[in-house]
């Protein structure tokens, strides 16, 4: 498995990573930054947060997806709920919805004004439900997988849209710490925005990744996961009862030709704790 970290000391600034700079596609982790920008508009008075929305059915049945992703029928929903699916529940068809409202061209001006850069936003969500995996029957995931993992290029390039990195949203683990930073200490981003972004971070429901790792009595985990094919990737911040708080950014690629890793979720969370560990004991 390919993995490229950053863990930052989110009060002294000392960090420790590996390939922090190394762009990878983002997938889901695409939707902190639409939830920075859309709360953002909302406070600017350009959306009104309790405007509903018509918002029509993902109707996908292949394993991954949530929340109106999978519905069958229409739903009217407001865009403060929107957000919550979008960001905590990793809710694609949620996130389109928002897409629509703030472009990936406007998401990235919004990043820009807050001097957040190292992100390319390209499209929505819906292009990643269209890849090798909803077209082969759970017996034949391994062949997607396979795809996913051979046929990309030196150049970072890939025969799969979603994975080539001059046609996919991009990002990199550096870039990544940078938001979380932005998001958790004094920054360009309004309070009110950041604290409503950490709020919505702060309940992700899909903790199976590195929070396994960062949660306990004396600690509070905020993140964010993103998974596409071969990808594993999670964002988050750890912050301790003791005062003090790292930013957490784990990108990775694997190697082995099956939808289900355990064992590289487990690693991914290793990796990050020895990286933390080493940093709190400076």
């Amino acid at each position: 498995m390919r993995c490229c970290a950053l863990v930052r000391d989110l009060h002294t600034g000392e960090e420790l990573g590996i390939e922090p700079d190394t762009e990878l596609p983002s997938a889901s982790l695409v939707k902190v930054p639409l939830a920075l920008a859309t709360a953002e508009r909302i406070r600017r008075g350009e959306l009104d947060g309790a405007t509903v929305l018509d918002v029509q059915p993902g109707r996908i049945t292949t394993p991954g997806p949530t929340g109106l992703s999978r519905f069958r029928h229409p739903a009217r929903i407001a865009i403060d709920d929107l957000l919550y699916l979008s960001t905590c529940v990793s809710d694609g068809t949620a996130a389109d919805a928002l897409f629509e409202l703030t472009p990936p061209g406007r998401v990235t001006d919004i990043l820009q004004e807050f001097g957040l850069r190292g992100f390319t936003i390209r499209h929505g969500m819906r292009e990643l439900s269209d890849t090798p995996a909803e077209r082969f029957d759970a017996a034949q995931a391994h062949l997607a997988q396979t795809l996913a993992i051979d046929a990309g290029t030196t150049g970072r390039g890939h025969r799969v849209p979603q994975l080539d990195t001059t046609r996919a949203s991009t990002g990199s683990a550096r870039a990544y710490v940078e938001l979380l930073q932005a998001l958790w200490t004094p920054s360009k981003i309004p309070s009110e925005v950041a604290a409503r972004v950490r709020d919505l971070m702060a309940h992700n429901v899909l903790r199976h990744r590195l929070a396994p790792d960062f949660s306990s009595d004396a600690t509070t985990w905020s993140s964010k996961t993103g998974t596409l094919l071969n990808l594993r990737h999670e964002i988050g911040v750890v912050e301790h009862s003791d005062g003090q708080a790292f930013a957490i950014a784990v990108l990775t690629e694997s190697i082995v030709p099956a939808s289900t890793q355990p064992g590289a979720d487990a690693l991914m969370a290793q990796a990050a704790r020895r990286l933390r560990d080493h940093l709190r004991q400076l």
